[in-house]
């Protein structure tokens, strides 16, 4: 039985130029980026390039990139360490109901020492309103973190215009780019962007490694010490293997996104339309519209354990949203915020996520077991 990975919303595979380049940074080249000698040089050097490389990716400056243990370091050290370093100035923070855990839990974090936080309302495609976000900027807002786009539903935010409503707000803008970096053309200048995290995994890069995007001049707080590392943002021993392993993933991302980009929607296309051909009753969450690789889908009657079981015993794999929730029973805080808390939406979809080394063809035999799968469990409910 051949796999399918579906899952690449949840992590993708290293990429085989990936491990060939940071092979000599788990072996020959080994020093400590800080020693002054020529073995630390060697890996200073390619962590000065991994930066290099990022920061022109999104139209930044070497010392505005910080690296990180990966995304959920990056959102905590954006939202709680720019929270702590401005709270002087106000105690408002403005995020969404369809945030990743890792804003959720931080903005948690944050209440519970005294700040008060907004969580805006999403429309059933998941956006946000550019009105509400104007009616709850206040005078005491510091931050406002809005994802780019939705991990679960793909859904895109309107960046360019959040940051145009914050110009003249004293508060700072930060985005989740989790899911984004690498699919997505961010120009962090032109958007208006002062804070933006991202992490390798999620490119074919190695787990573990991540950036956050901190613009020049804009106070946030360290929230590890120790030594100077990072310009004193960010103490430890660099990862220099995975940095470098960063590097190489951005820039192999980047360069094929727009033939990656159409070919995921070609697949979207062709899994809809096989779901069509079996008279599947299904929804689309969110917009087609969004990230092109995630396509989350409503199955009418069904229930999420059972087809992912199913699935996974199919060889395919997918998830019913976030990967640091697997296994929860309770439904996806993003589709009952999109379409309520009795809604059936939020225990009968599935997430499909695609990947540079998913084929046509993959797609064509996950999408007919997908629909024999529905099908099946459909027949034996109503057996029942």
């Amino acid at each position: 039985m051949k796999r399918i990975y579906l899952d690449h919303a949840a992590t993708s595979p290293m990429h085989p130029e990936v491990m060939r380049e940071i092979l000599p940074y788990m072996s020959t080249a080994f020093g400590n980026p800080s020693s002054i000698h020529s073995f630390g040089r060697e890996s200073r050097h390619a962590v000065d390039e991994s930066r290099s490389i990022l920061a022109a990716s999104i139209g930044a400056k070497p010392r505005e990139i910080i690296f990180t243990s990966g995304g959920t370091e990056s959102v905590n050290l954006a939202v709680i360490g720019v929270a702590l370093a401005n709270e002087q100035k106000g105690k408002h923070i403005i995020t969404t109901k369809i945030e990743h855990h890792a804003v959720l839990h931080s903005c948690l974090y944050l209440e519970k020492s005294g700040f008060n936080v907004t969580y805006l309302p999403v429309n059933e495609e998941g956006n946000i309103s550019i009105d509400d976000l104007k009616k709850a900027l206040t005078n005491e807002t510091i931050l406002v973190s809005i994802m780019y786009g939705n991990n679960e539903v793909g859904t895109i935010q309107p960046i360019e215009e959040i940051a145009e409503l914050l110009k003249d707000h004293p508060a700072y803008f930060h985005t989740d780019a989790v899911q984004a970096y690498g699919m997505e053309k961010i120009d962090v200048q032109q958007l208006g962007i002062d804070f933006m995290s991202a992490t390798a995994h999620k490119i074919n890069g190695p787990k573990g490694v991540g950036f956050l995007y901190a613009r020049e001049g804009k106070r946030i707080n360290p929230l590890i010490f120790g030594g100077g590392q990072e310009l004193k943002r960010r103490a430890g021993t660099e990862n220099v293997a995975g940095i470098v392993g960063l590097g190489v993933a951005a820039k192999m991302a980047l360069s094929s996104r727009k033939q990656r980009s159409e070919q995921y929607l070609s697949f979207k296309e062709e899994m809809l339309s096989i779901f069509r051909e079996h008279d599947l009753e299904f929804n689309v969450n969110g917009s087609l519209e969004g990230l092109p690789h995630v396509l989350n889908i409503y199955f009418k009657g069904a229930h999420v354990e059972s087809l992912l079981t199913n699935m996974d015993l199919a060889g395919i794999a997918v998830s019913s949203g976030s990967a640091c929730t697997a296994g929860s029973i309770q439904p996806s805080h993003v589709l009952v915020a999109m379409h309520g808390e009795d809604a059936m939406r939020s225990m009968s979809s599935i997430r499909f996520s695609f990947g540079r080394e998913n084929t046509l063809e993959d797609v064509r035999i996950a999408a007919n077991e997908t629909a024999n799968i529905v099908t099946r469990l459909a027949a034996e409910k109503l057996r029942k």
